[in-house]
């Protein structure tokens, strides 16, 4: 039942947030739904999905405010332009079956404006949408994304830069702190798995498919191109990021201060192996 697969669920959540997340089933409909919020908010101080049936073949998602959430969004107001960017990247990533309305706005300017803010998904013709197989694959391809957002522009899981004296190898380049910040960020991890997936950009590995379910191990790296000597470009998550198992990460980065590029490293292993 929907209620033993809720833990499952969660863990997906808070590994695509950064963020701990409670959910309960509401069973006061004549078919169970789930109510999803951020843990330390509560449902009335912040965002909440709901999950409900649509119709007799789908699922509709409602992520709305609570009654008393003006503390959180002031707080998302002040979110950086970088952060407002990654949010709207995840919702963008929700695929084109689902029908997506943003409070009538466009869906890739969208803003949370004040507490009247609704985001709104509808799924159709699903085979079975009361199977708890089904209700998960919906929480992946659309609530996982919407939280997630949502988590970005709050700021959660922000890892704070060192303070220290580094300076940019050239010109226009990126600190190596905000390098770091952004490939630990586990909302950029989501956004680059759910358009790249979870094989390895270098060697093609897909650790999960060699360790089940203790291979969610891909980590996300930051590319860097040549061309940003010359002309610096604006970061851009959907084509910066890519995903790379844990060892051809570690060989990226092994030289400095640029790391190699992902053809330079295939052409290592490619020299290396013969």
């Amino acid at each position: 039942m929907l209620a033993a697969k809720k833990d499952l669920i969660l863990k997906e959540l808070q590994e695509g947030t950064g963020a701990a997340m409670a959910a309960v089933a509401d069973r006061t409909g004549l078919r169970t739904g789930l109510r999803i919020w951020f843990a330390d908010l509560d449902e009335k101080h912040g965002p909440i999905a709901e999950l409900r049936a649509y119709g007799l073949k789908g699922h509709r998602v409602d992520l709305t405010f609570g009654t008393f959430s003006s503390g959180i969004l002031s707080q998302i107001k002040k979110a950086l332009p970088e952060d407002v960017q990654l949010a709207r990247a995840l919702v963008a990533s929700v695929g084109p079956e689902v029908e997506l309305d943003i409070s009538g706005q466009d869906q890739l300017t969208w803003s949370v404006t004040d507490g009247k803010f609704r985001m709104t998904a509808k799924i159709r013709e699903l085979k079975y949408p009361d199977e708890d197989s089904t209700v998960i694959a919906t929480c992946r391809a659309v609530i996982v994304p919407m939280m997630a957002a949502m988590a970005e522009l709050i700021g959660y899981d922000v890892i704070e830069e060192e303070v220290s004296e580094e300076m940019a190898a050239y010109d226009g380049a990126i600190l190596p702190s905000v390098v770091k910040r952004r490939e630990r960020n586990p909302r950029n991890r989501l956004l680059c798995i759910r358009i790249h997936g979870e094989k390895c950009y270098a060697c093609g590995c897909e650790p999960k498919t060699t360790y089940g379910d203790a291979g969610s191990i891909i980590e996300v790296h930051h590319l860097e191109p040549v061309s940003l000597l010359s002309e610096p470009r604006p970061y851009d998550p959907r084509t910066d990021l890519v995903p790379l198992c844990p060892n051809c990460h570690r060989a990226v980065h092994t030289k400095r201060p640029f790391p190699l590029s992902i053809e330079e490293l295939r052409t290592v292993m490619r020299n290396h192996h013969g």
